[in-house]
């Protein structure tokens, strides 16, 4: 197959333009014919994990990044390097495979990179055809194993999800069958994400195939998988155990190598890592980074090895990556924002600061006749603690030819949520047009609490291309905020502290039309996230008629909520992409 002209372009360090091997004197790279038995080789081998950001589609460039991290690795002395899973794709293509152009670019680009691997293999994950001649879905999700040249193995996923954000069946066949890799006399077993995954870590058995099992019965001395594993709260620490438990199973060392970056509304927090035959693990590489490592997985634990971060840092850096890579894949160098002096802007803004530069955050303060001066002085006191670009612009004279003009249509009614859905539509106006004019990206503040119950104006607050924190419930926004603080004010400590209110009217306070907002995420945690009915809820201590007040809100505003900006998920069930419901439905429970 020839090679279009985009491969030639890529850029490669010049060291590494002639065999990537030349750059290592031959008496110190590691002689595969000094090894005599498979215990020894066993007890050296070096494993390279290449932790990799990959775009969705964008081969010539995940080709690039795969061959960058396999020569860091390389250079650290790996005999074998590891990418995640359809890493040379990104992930999920979903329907981008079913253009007629996608898989045969996707296999152009897999026989351009296996030309660069020499004596080092390198094991990448792409999409491949499944036979035409066989019923079935028309792909695989596949891995390769490139070795001097050549691809010698292709390896396909056993296990497709579809359930949560997955929806793997619809493109993908599985695998027919498991064996191991015969090399350099050691049996290495090769998984795809889903395929290491236990059935006492899913919420019930989706499968009647284990491919761990399968493979350890045939008998394997170490296990790989490859995997773009997306991120919630928890799913590092529920991830580690698991691996752990597979080691123990399986009595052989796992190798775990996860993508980082995000895609859409997905973000995956890497966190690779290496687990002894005992469970235990040798090494973790750093989450929500690109990194590579090379591991030796029967040695003593790596001092390096990355510790799990506490709850609010943990979701810190999901949302900064995942605001980061949407910004940046989508083609975007800056954002802007309505600033209203309330913790939900403010936390917005710090995190755009954080992911794109204080210089590219641009921020806009409204204030309407109800606003109060002392929110106006926070957001410029917050830019000022960022080092963003702030600038006042009142609404007031806006709104006032608003109500004039429509005064003949309001005659004798009194005013209500009409008059207060003015002002946030004047204000989405307003950013909208600043987002035009100087192509930011506008980013949309609000969070999970609001959307839930549709405490948000359609065309008002809710405009914007990225709705950075609409799966973090309210509390968690005070406590990331506070942990943003912990040593220095960033986000001005009023901000915090004061009661939330959306000021569209005098003396407003958002406990005026919500219940507190302690009670409000408890209950709508059970509700979405854990999918109780009301009866449930209410059984568990919570007041009748405040749960069955929320269960209606969030059953009424899925038509808002199918309107809202994609959001970044963080939590096990965001509104969106892995909560599918319908607009029209008369269910209640």
């Amino acid at each position: 197959m020839d090679r279009p002209a985009i491969w030639n372009r890529l850029v490669i360090g010049a060291k590494f333009q002639a065999n990537p091997l030349s750059i290592f004197p031959t008496q110190n790279h590691f002689s595969f014919a000094a090894r005599t038995t498979k215990a020894t080789y066993l007890s050296s081998m070096k494993i390279g994990l290449a932790q990799i950001n990959p775009v969705v589609g964008d081969f010539p460039g995940n080709a690039k990044r795969l061959l960058a991290a396999y020569r860091e690795c390389l250079e650290a002395g790996a005999d074998l390097v590891v990418s995640p899973e359809l890493s040379l794709v990104g992930y999920p293509p979903r329907d981008l495979v079913f253009k007629s152009q996608f898989v045969p670019k996707c296999l152009q680009a897999l026989d351009y990179l296996a030309e660069e691997i020499k004596e080092v293999p390198l094991l990448v994950g792409y999409v491949d055809h499944h036979h035409p001649n066989h019923p079935g879905k028309p792909f695989r999700n596949a891995a390769a194993w490139l070795e001097n040249g050549n691809i010698c193995h292709r390896i396909w996923k056993t296990l497709l999800p579809t359930y949560d954000v997955f929806d793997e069946r619809r493109y993908f066949e599985p695998s027919e069958s498991c064996a191991p890799i015969h090399w350099r006399g050691t049996r290495i077993g090769v998984t795809i994400c889903e395929d290491i995954w236990t059935e006492s870590y899913l919420q019930r058995p989706f499968y009647d195939r284990d491919p761990i099992k399968e493979l350890t019965a045939q008998g394997v001395d170490l296990l790989i998988n490859l995997s773009a594993s997306p991120y919630h709260l928890g799913k590092p620490q529920m991830r580690q155990a698991m691996l752990g438990g597979v080691a123990r199973m399986a009595k052989v060392p796992v190798i775990y190598c996860n993508t980082v970056g995000a895609n859409d509304q997905l973000i995956f927090d890497g966190h690779s890592l290496v687990c002894d035959a005992m469970g235990n693990v040798q090494c973790q590489l750093p989450g929500f980074e690109t990194c590579c490592a090379v591991i030796e997985p029967n040695s003593q634990p790596c001092s390096q090895s990355a510790p799990l971060l506490d709850d609010a840092e943990e979701l810190y850096k999901a949302l900064v990556i995942g605001l980061r890579d949407y910004v940046h894949k989508c083609g975007f160098s800056s954002v802007c924002l309505g600033l209203s002096g309330g913790i939900d802007s403010a936390l917005t803004a710090t995190l755009a600061a954080a992911a794109l530069g204080p210089e590219h955050v641009y921020g806009l303060t409204m204030p309407s006749p109800y606003s109060s001066r002392g929110s106006v002085d926070d957001s410029f006191a917050l830019a000022k603690n960022l080092g963003i670009h702030c600038q006042e612009v009142p609404i007031r004279d806006v709104y006032e030819s608003f109500k004039q003009t429509l005064a003949p249509l309001f005659a004798g009614k009194a005013a209500d949520v009409t008059e207060e859905n003015i002002q946030a539509r004047i204000r989405g106006v307003l950013l909208m047009a600043y987002s035009n004019k100087d192509n930011h990206l506008l980013l949309t503040t609000g969070n999970k609490s609001e959307l839930a119950v549709g405490y948000c104006t359609i065309y008002g607050d809710m405009c914007g291309g990225l709705a950075v924190i609409s799966d973090l419930p309210k509390m968690r926004v005070y406590q990331i905020s506070r942990w943003i603080n912990r040593e220095r004010e960033i986000i001005p400590w009023p901000t915090i502290e004061k009661p939330p209110s959306a000021e569209l009217r005098p003396d407003q306070k958002d406990q005026d039309t919500l219940p507190e907002y302690p009670v409000l995420d408890a209950i709508l945690e059970l509700y979405v996230e854990h999918q109780l009915s009301s009866d449930e809820i209410i059984g568990r201590g919570y007041d009748e008629t405040t749960v069955r007040w929320i269960q209606r809100r969030v059953d009424l505003n899925e038509w808002k909520r199918h309107q809202a900006a994609p959001g970044l998920r963080v939590t096990s069930k965001a509104f969106g992409i892995g909560r599918r419901m319908p607009i029209v439905q008369q269910f209640i429970g």
